[in-house]
């Protein structure tokens, strides 16, 4: 993808870190002591029930929740509340386009990038869609395009300010087969690009796919995690519905 980070070498230097991270809302205790730590281009994919944890994980993340305990770490600096640089540096890309269905394809980009402050958006906004494959797109109205083209320009708006690390919330929500796939291969490409991902998901095949690492989030904790290489899609089916089971 134009202006994305080179492919490189993986260290093992962390650019995001999730440190003991604990989320109440009242009683109710949303993510429960979760831990991690990935380097650039590693992908984990995170599985798990609804009500599990997992959007408000993404949340403390991205920083725009505030976690009870705990803390997250970007490039070992600690993530705040309306730190603007450092949320400069993570994209989200949802279910939810967040696009404006009476703006263009191309309006929304320059929007989206203005809000950032960004100021070569002559030549970003066209790169990003022609990395999404919507050069033909670019003047019309988002409401008029097919749920799986929203999606795509999602992805370019979420790439926009070049983000280091992207977090992804059910991104295969309301897809068909089709657009299903692109989005893997844009998915793909990021990974390859050097971008670190999390992933949330309940498409098991697909989160598999593209992970490096797997997790499986229970009532707020994370009661599974392994490397990509030690399963299949069998053993995680098999693991997932076991940890479910038992945190039910």
């Amino acid at each position: 993808m134009s202006g994305s980070p080179s492919a490189a070498p993986r260290t093992h230097a962390p650019v995001l870190e999730a440190a003991s991270l604990v989320r109440d809302y009242g009683p109710v205790r949303a993510v429960d002591h979760v831990s991690f730590r990935l380097g650039a281009g590693e992908f984990l994919s995170v599985f798990g029930p609804n009500g599990a944890g997992k959007t408000s994980l993404l949340r403390l993340l991205a920083g725009g929740l505030r976690p009870t305990t705990g803390e997250v770490r970007v490039s070992g600096i600690p993530l705040t509340i309306g730190d603007r640089a450092a949320r400069g540096r993570i994209g989200i890309l949802s279910h939810l386009s967040f696009l404006y269905g009476r703006l263009t394809a191309r309006e929304n980009l320059l929007f989206h990038g203005r809000l950032h402050g960004l100021e070569d958006l002559d030549s970003r906004v066209p790169d990003r869609l022609r990395d999404v494959g919507l050069e033909r797109y670019a003047d019309s109205r988002v409401d008029t395009l097919s749920r799986g083209t929203v999606q795509r320009l999602a992805v370019a708006r979420a790439l926009l300010h070049d983000p280091e690390i992207v977090l992804l919330d059910e991104p295969y929500t309301g897809l068909d087969a089709y657009a299903g796939a692109l989005l893997q291969e844009l998915l793909s490409a990021l990974k390859h690009g050097g971008r670190t991902v999390v992933m949330v998901t309940h498409n098991l095949g697909r989160g598999l796919e593209l992970a490096d690492r797997v997790a499986i989030q229970v009532r707020g904790r994370f009661v599974f995690e392994a490397r990509r290489a030690e399963l299949d899609a069998g053993g995680l089916e098999r693991s997932y519905r076991r940890a479910v089971e038992e945190g039910a």
